[in-house]
C-alpha cells in the first residue's frame, strides 16, 4: 500500500468521488467494485475450493 497517497479528511467536506469515477473507464470501476465485494465478503481465494464429499457404500 502506497501510505504516501493516503489523506484523511472530515466526513463534512464535500466528496468529489463522483467526478473521480467519470474518469475512470468501465473496465477500471468492474475491478474497484470486484475488490470491493472480495474485501467486504471476506473472500480469500486460497481456501475457497469445491466441497469434497465421502460416501461409503457397502457392497454385496
Amino acid at each position: 500500500m502506497d501510505r504516501t497517497a493516503l489523506t484523511v479528511v472530515k466526513t463534512s467536506t464535500p466528496s468529489d468521488a463522483k467526478e473521480y469515477w467519470k474518469t475512470k473507464t468501465m473496465h477500471e470501476r468492474l475491478e474497484a467494485l470486484e475488490l470491493t465485494r472480495q474485501v467486504m465478503n471476506a473472500y480469500d481465494p486460497d481456501t475457497t475450493r469445491l466441497q469434497r464429499v465421502l460416501e461409503v457404500t457397502r457392497c454385496p
